[in-house]
């Protein structure tokens, strides 16, 4: 099944959306504010739906942005004549259709029935017949062989502390599927609530076909009567210091399957072009995409309107676009990307960064903007990726130049992973987020608790009224930095380095 959407001309006329503007200090900063307020009111209203990928809202978002970007004097940045402005992403996602699992105890079938196993797969189809158990206890994959795991099932025991690693790496060193014992806090009622939403992945990208299960410790215990193991006596061995992998008498053959749908979306691009292109290129970017309807089936307000997260990202992304234009041309090209699928992944920055427009190694430094409008004017800037790229000294003389103060800690890499700039970081890409909203990062935290990814995430329900002040200061500072990083005087740039 496919979802395809198509995108309408950028001369569609727009109706402009206003809203009050607190007073500001400067004529100048209440108009930028009143604009990044417009734009989030657009963006994240209710007759977009939640900018998901795939649907209308998609098209209606990339609409509005494209108008935007054109009227700002922006052209494409896809440097693709087939598809100019929009380049085009193509997602799978795929979510749990058929569990099977059959146990055989010294060869014969025991009473564990599939309704008591739970079989999950990252592919289309997986298989395996007729494996051993092998009990690995709470311990990780690199403490074993490959021979060891090399054509057997890994039993491990989920505990108190879940964490997919473990089975990850089971996997990684050649267990050919991983038997999980339920014996802490979750249940299997919990873990198919959780297991049974789609998983993502861009369609040129294999999504591998590892065998995970789930058995609740009562059905395992019950598994295992009449043989040489009981669970007590190999939860007990598992605790003890030189623990070493048990061979059980229980062979498995585990099946699953899974749905899968195709997703076409898109990334757009826009860029303002330098005198010297051949000098390197600056990138700002922000996601567009959000849930759609998240909420539940029986709830008063079902839309995810993402205004924090992310229409708050993609305002400061096209005010750091006019600022940029109306200015004097600049040596380097300047590229503006808005992302889709960045909740599903990163999946669209990977796109980027996978089918790129330039050489990445022509990009000198990449400004991600991903949930403003959460600290007040005067909130000191921190660095989403500090010390984890060769930006920070620049940064820093920019901040100085301009007036703000920049945090020296790295107390905000705690979220580094959790937005495209990490994407983009995994690609050899120098990029960060500098911004105000984790200045105070106790205001973050309260955000990630409290209305992120909720219904709440609009302009009604906000726990806390938009904070437009820190976003016209992360606009003016970005500003800033893309003058400051597309002069190749004060940032020397060699291709390759």
């Amino acid at each position: 099944m496919a979802r395809k959407v198509a995108l309408a001309s950028l001369g569609v006329a727009l109706i402009a959306v206003s809203g009050p503007s607190p007073a500001r200090p400067s004529r100048a900063d209440r108009d930028l504010e009143a604009r990044l307020r417009a734009h989030i009111e657009v963006l994240a209203s209710d007759d977009f739906d939640g900018r998901e990928p795939g649907t209308d809202g998609e098209a209606k978002t990339l609409r509005y942005l494209g108008r935007e970007w054109y009227n700002i004097g922006l052209v494409s940045g896809t440097n693709d004549p087939g598809n100019e402005w929009f380049a085009p992403v193509t997602l799978v996602a795929r979510e749990p259709a058929a569990s099977s699992a059959r146990f055989l105890r010294k060869g014969y079938r025991t009473p564990i029935t599939p309704q008591d196993v739970l079989v999950l797969t990252s592919g289309k189809r997986s298989l395996v017949r007729n494996a051993p158990l092998l009990f690995v206890g709470r311990a990780e994959g690199e403490e074993f062989t490959r021979n060891e795991l090399a054509g057997r099932i890994a039993v491990l025991l989920d505990g108190d502390t879940p964490d997919s690693k473990r089975q990850n790496a089971l996997l990684a060193m050649g267990a050919s599927a991983v038997l999980t014992v339920l014996d802490g806090d979750r249940n299997m009622e919990e873990v198919a609530a959780r297991r049974q939403r789609s998983g993502y992945a861009l369609a040129d990208d294999s999504l591998g076909g590892d065998l995970e299960a789930f058995i609740s410790r009562d059905s395992m215990a019950a598994l295992l009567k009449g043989t040489a193991h009981t669970l007590d006596a190999l939860e007990k061995a598992a605790a003890e210091p030189g623990f070493a992998p048990i061979t059980l008498d229980v062979s498995a053959s585990l099946e699953a399957t899974t749905r899968e749908t195709t997703i076409h979306t898109h990334n757009l691009i826009g860029k303002i072009p330098g005198r010297h292109p051949e000098a390197g290129a600056v990138l700002f970017l922000a996601h567009w995409d959000h849930f759609g309807e998240c909420g539940e089936p029986t709830a008063e307000d079902r839309i995810c309107n993402g205004a924090i997260d992310n229409a708050s990202g993609v305002a400061a992304l096209t005010e750091v676009a006019r600022r940029l234009a109306k200015g004097p041309q600049m040596d380097r090209d300047v590229y503006f990307l808005s992302t889709t699928a960045e909740e599903l992944g990163l999946l669209g920055a990977h796109a980027f960064a996978e089918n790129p427009p330039l050489p990445l190694d022509h990009i000198v430094a990449a400004f991600n903007i991903d949930s403003d409008a959460i600290a007040p004017a005067g909130t000191p800037f921190a660095i989403v990726g500090r010390g984890m790229t060769g930006l920070d000294a620049d940064i820093a003389k920019v901040a100085k130049a301009e007036h703000f103060k920049l945090l020296e800690n790295d107390e905000a890499n705690e979220y580094v992973r959790r937005q495209d700039g990490w994407a983009l970081l995994q690609h050899d890409i120098p990029a960060v987020m500098v911004t105000t909203a984790y200045g105070k990062i106790g205001l973050m935290r309260d955000f990630f608790e409290g209305d992120y990814h909720r219904p709440s995430d609009d302009l009604v329900h906000l726990s806390h009224p938009l904070q437009l002040g820190g976003e016209v200061e992360d606009v003016k500072m970005l500003t800033a930095l893309g003058r400051w990083f597309a002069d190749p005087k004060k940032v020397p740039f060699k291709a390759g380095q």
